[in-house]
Parts: structure tokens; C-alpha cells; sequence
């Protein structure tokens, strides 16, 4: 799928149902190539998006394998396939351990979800799909079995990691969260209130571990280091720097999503897509 190098991803608590198809339209308008939608979605909440536009890719960041059936998914995926075709990526996850009692055996729930979505009636072919993937077996599993991987709240080392695990081909996909505003001290404390709850997860927080950071690092809404790394801000061109800086290091598609603005932030994307593209 052509996503382009570079994407925006929203989510549903800061840009609501009635508004994400003027977001839609606005990613495409600024020439972004994918438009993600975050938060857990049910497949068809992609569909409004899809029909306000004509060539962008919807990808989903991402459908959560603990509360769907893989054939209901591959149906609902087929239904938005036959109306838009090639334009649906399905992102799909397997979420972290606070979300469902019934969280175990990670890698063994998504390798059985996707042999459901292999053996669905309309199965979802490989190269329409993606795993969310942190460490190394879920991103070796992600290449085998999908298009890639679309790592979320992860610094540039592990974009590098992921890349070197994978080789060239497989998709690398990261989320990078960031903050348009030219007050530093406001856009750190808008960082690091959005980073606060992902920091109280044992996924996020463990994975960071393994990438340069330590406990003290993690403590007291996290460090200075650390939130630049994962929630970079500043200026559009300063948060350009930062995504480029991951296509460097491997990745081929970075998604950004802005924080800090309710609704469309049509302000922050207007000057992200003139930062980016010139």
C-alpha cells in the first residue's frame, strides 16, 4: 500500500465521530498519505473517513484482538474492501495487560487471531494488515504474518531495533506523538500529561526500559530525556526534525499525532505539512 512517508493518527476522545471526516478531509487536502484512527476502534467507524476522501489510506492504530471474533473482523474488513478498495490498512493489537482481565499468552492470542483471519470465508490477505509490535518476538511475528509492524509511544533507538530485526521489506510504521507549541514550558507539561498513563503501563514502561532509560527515568511523570524522546516539541519544523529523524533510523512511514488540541487541529497540521513537505 502506498501510505506515503509520512501520516497523521487521531484519536476518538480529542477529535469525535462528527468531526473525523473533516479531519479526513484535511490530512488528504495537506498531502499526508494515511490517516490512522486510534482508540480501539470498531472496524466500521473507518467508513465515514474513507467515503470524505478519495485516495487516502484509513489504517486502524488499532482493532484490539480481546474484543473481536477474527471472521466478524474479516467480514466487516471485506464489506469496506468491496466499497473502497485498497485503501483500508487493518492495524491490529493485542493491547497491554491493564485493558482486559482476559490478557495471556500474548504472541499465542495474535498468532491464533490471525490464522482466524486467514481461515475467515474473505480472509484478510497479509500485505492489507499490520501488528502493533514492541519487543522482538511480537515484530518477528509482524513480518511473518503481515505487512509489518506500527510500533506506538516508542523512541527513535527503537524504530533502529525494530528495523535491524525485521531487514529490509517489512513495514515499519511507528506512532510519534508530539506537541506543536512555540512556549516551551507549556508544550512540556502537555508532553508529559499525555505521557503520564502510558508510562503506568507495563508494556510501554518496559519497553522503554530496554531502550536507554532506567526507573528513575520512568518516576515522577517521566524525565526530561525521556519525554523528548517519545513526545517531542516545539515548533513544526522542530517536530519535523523528530520524525525524519525515525524515517532515519529505519522506519518507513511515521504517523504523528498532535496533542494538546481539541477538535481538528487544522492550525498544527497546516504548519506540519509545510514543515514537512515543504
Amino acid at each position: 500500500m502506498q501510505l506515503g512517508t509520512f501520516g497523521l493518527w487521531i484519536s476518538p476522545r480529542r477529535i469525535r465521530g462528527e468531526d473525523q471526516a473533516e479531519a479526513a478531509r484535511l490530512a488528504e487536502q495537506l498531502g499526508f498519505g494515511a490517516l490512522w484512527l486510534g482508540g480501539s476502534p470498531q472496524l466500521p467507524a473507518v467508513r465515514p473517513l474513507l467515503a470524505a476522501t478519495r485516495e487516502l489510506v484509513v489504517a486502524t492504530g488499532i482493532v484490539n484482538v480481546w474484543q473481536y471474533e477474527p471472521e466478524q473482523l474479516a467480514a466487516e474488513f471485506a464489506e469496506l474492501e468491496a466499497g473502497f478498495p485498497g485503501r483500508l490498512l487493518l492495524g491490529v493489537g493485542i493491547g497491554h495487560p491493564e485493558a482486559t482481565g482476559e490478557y495471556a499468552r500474548p504472541l499465542t492470542k495474535m498468532a491464533s487471531f490471525l490464522d482466524g483471519l486467514d481461515a475467515a470465508p474473505a480472509p484478510v490477505p497479509a500485505d492489507r494488515r499490520c501488528v502493533a509490535a514492541l519487543g522482538p518476538k511480537m515484530l518477528a511475528l509482524s513480518a511473518e504474518r503481515s505487512l509489518g509492524t506500527h510500533p506506538y509511544f516508542v523512541p527513535v533507538e527503537h524504530t533502529r531495533f525494530a528495523r535491524q530485526q525485521l531487514g529490509a521489506g517489512p513495514l515499519v510504521a511507528p506512532e510519534l506523538t508530539c506537541v506543536i507549541d512555540r512556549r516551551p514550558e507549556r508544550a512540556a507539561a502537555t508532553a508529559r500529561e499525555f505521557a503520564r498513563t502510558y508510562l503506568e503501563l507495563r508494556n510501554y514502561a518496559s519497553n522503554l526500559l530496554r531502550f536507554g532509560f532506567d526507573e528513575r527515568d520512568l518516576a515522577d511523570d517521566g524525565s526530561d530525556r525521556l519525554i523528548d524522546a517519545v513526545v517531542p516539541q516545539g515548533s513544526a519544523e522542530e517536530v519535523a526534525a523528530s520524525a525524519r529523524a525515525h524515517i532515519g533510523a529505519g522506519a518507513d512511514h511515521v504517523c504523528l499525532q498532535t496533542v494538546g488540541v481539541e477538535g481538528v487541529p487544522h492550525e498544527q497540521w497546516t504548519e506540519l505539512a509545510r514543515a514537512l513537505f515543504g
